[in-house]
C-alpha cells in the first residue's frame, strides 16, 4: 500500500474539488463537502496538517484510494 503524505486542510479539500466535491457549507473549522454522482459527503477540519488516521478517515468516506488521492494532489 502507498503511504500517506502528511497534507493540510487546503490541499485535502483542493484534491476533493478536484475529484468533483463541492463546499455545502462551514460550520466552525469544519468544512462540509458533497458530490452528486456517486453520492459521497466527508467533513474536513481545517487544519495545518491532517493525521494519518483522520486522512484515511476522510478517504472513506469519499470513496476514494489512496493512489487516486496522491493522483489528485
Amino acid at each position: 500500500m502507498t503511504k500517506l503524505p502528511q497534507v493540510s486542510s487546503r490541499e485535502c479539500i483542493k484534491a476533493l474539488e478536484r475529484a468533483g466535491f463541492y463546499r455545502v457549507r462551514r460550520k466552525g473549522s469544519h468544512i462540509v463537502l458533497h458530490r452528486k454522482d456517486p453520492f459521497a459527503q466527508t467533513v474536513v477540519p481545517e487544519r495545518k496538517t491532517l493525521g494519518k488516521g483522520l486522512l484515511h478517515a476522510i478517504l472513506r468516506q469519499a470513496g476514494l484510494s489512496v493512489n487516486d488521492f496522491l493522483k489528485l494532489l
